[in-house]
This record gives C-alpha cells, structure tokens and sequence, in this order.
C-alpha cells in the first residue's frame, strides 16, 4: 500500500521504516534537499516541500494512509498556528484525493487540568499554551473538513526514547533541575508511540480520537530520582522555575492521562509499561 508521511522527524521516521519493513511504498515530505537524499537512501521517496509555503501534493493519489506528524521548529521563524493549523489546511487542500486514514499526531497539551485529576477523551479541552491552542485549532479544522470523516487523531503525551532523555545531561552533571519536584509528567516511549500509530492505521474505523500514554503517570520528582539512580548519577537537585518563564507555565498544568480506551479499543499491550522500564532499557544501549 502507498503511504505519506507529513514530517518525519522522531516519531515519523520510525513509522516509515516500520511501514517500509512491512512492505508498503512510503512518501515523505521533507523541508531540505539533504535530508531528502537521506530519505531515498532509506527507500522512502521524498518530497521537498513545506507546510507553510510552497507544496506540491497533486502527485500524491492512492494513498491508503497518512500521517501528520509534523512538528514544530523554533528555528524557522514561524508562529505554531502558522505551522499546525495553516499548515494542516494547506496540506490537505493540496491532496488530489482523500486516503482512507488520516492520522493526525495532536498533543495532551490541549488539556490545561491542574489539580492532578484523570483526563480521558472526554474531558474538557481549555489550553492555555499556544501550543494546546494550536493543536485544538488544528483538530477542530480537521473535524469540519472533508477530510475529518477519515481522520483518527491521536494526542499523544511526552515522548522519549534514545537521545531523547529529558535533563539526562543535567542530571549526570549533578546540574540543579529547573522544574518543581511536584506534578505529574505523562510519557509514551517512542516503540510504543510507533507501534500506536501503526496498530491505529490498521485497525480503527475513523472517525476515532485516542489519548496515546503509557499510563502511568509519575511525578517529576520521582521520575528525575529514577534517571539519576538508573545512571548512577547523584540525586537530582530542583529549583523552581520563575514564575514568568516558559518552564513554569508549562509546570502549571498538571494532570494524569488516562490511556484505557488505548488499550481497549486497539487491545494495545506495552512494551514499556512506565518509565521505569523504558529509562532502564535506553540506558542499557548507551552503555
């Protein structure tokens, strides 16, 4: 089958080549012409484009599935709505016809909750972040379009994984953390994240929306003493934030995501059931 992928960094460069693996034919968009050669080296066909400016989707027909996984890059001088939400239309006004999935990589952050309560799918979306806003706006275009008959969106939590640790370096360097000890962190190792995508391409009948979590949510401070115990490093230290930095505003939410329709709907069994077993095996490959 014939697939596409709308940025395909972390998370959408693991699912290409699982999708690969499987044989299907993968298309990528992609902003530079090296990264475009390294993805036809793989075996991916690329296209060089950008959701903000200049794309060219026309030779995209009979496509099974996409994914929309585009993140956000600080560097390139755009606003996040520019990129999430005009981005996401000029996408998909741009395909000559509609996939039979559309997979759009949201965020929990379209949820502002901070008394540590459960959310689900159901809970009430009122971000507070430009980052929550965008991506609601993003899911609401979604919904009205033509296209939101064939969409599942997934808002997936923080996703780790190799050479992506949060604060690993600071916690090795016994470097103060510049967070509060206290509030949840809701994860999702990146296989996890991967095999999610692919098991929702495969088995759900859009239109669909799912909370992408291990589950477990763990406090930061627990989590921040796991890393530095796990790397033999010396118990982490905090400081908080000041009050009008990014880093405090993102702390100021805190809540438990609940993952159970995840596992219901898609029978989904982890392979990193919390962060405990993910830091222990990303560790054990650095060694």
């Amino acid at each position: 089958m014939k697939k596409l992928i709308l940025g395909c960094g972390y998370l959408g460069r693991r699912v290409a080549q699982a999708w690969l693996d499987g044989g299907d034919e993968v298309l990528a968009l992609t902003r530079s012409a090296e990264r475009a050669a390294s993805l036809q080296a793989a075996g991916i066909r690329p296209i060089v484009g950008d959701v903000t400016s200049s794309l060219d989707l026309r030779d995209c027909d009979d496509l099974d599935t996409i994914l929309f996984a585009v993140g956000f890059d600080r560097t390139a001088g755009k606003a996040i709505r520019d990129v999430y939400v005009d981005g996401l239309r000029r996408a998909i006004d741009q395909l000559p016809m509609l996939p039979r999935r559309f997979i759009y990589i949201s965020s929990t952050g379209v949820f502002a909750q901070n008394d540590g309560k459960w959310v689900n799918e159901q809970s009430l979306c009122e971000p507070t972040r430009e980052g929550g806003k965008a991506c609601l706006a993003a899911e609401d275009l979604l919904r009205q379009h033509a296209m939101g008959s064939h969409a599942i969106i997934l808002r997936l939590a923080g996703i780790y994984g190799p050479d992506r640790l949060p604060k690993l370096r600071d916690v090795i360097a016994g470097k103060p953390i510049t967070a509060s000890a206290h509030g949840y962190l809701n994860l999702i190792h990146i296989d996890d994240a991967v095999r999610v995508v692919l098991a929702a391409g495969a088995q759900l009948s859009p239109p669909e929306l799912l909370l992408v979590s291990d589950g477990a949510p763990v406090l930061r401070g627990d989590f921040y003493r796991e890393l530095a115990r796990a790397s033999n490093s010396p118990p982490p230290r905090f400081e908080e934030p000041l009050t009008d930095s990014s880093t405090a505003f993102r702390a100021s939410t805190d809540k438990r995501i609940d993952s159970s329709r995840l596992r219901e709907r898609l029978r989904f069994e982890y392979r990193y059931p919390s962060y405990v077993e993910g830091v222990a095996s990303i560790l054990a490959r650095n060694d």
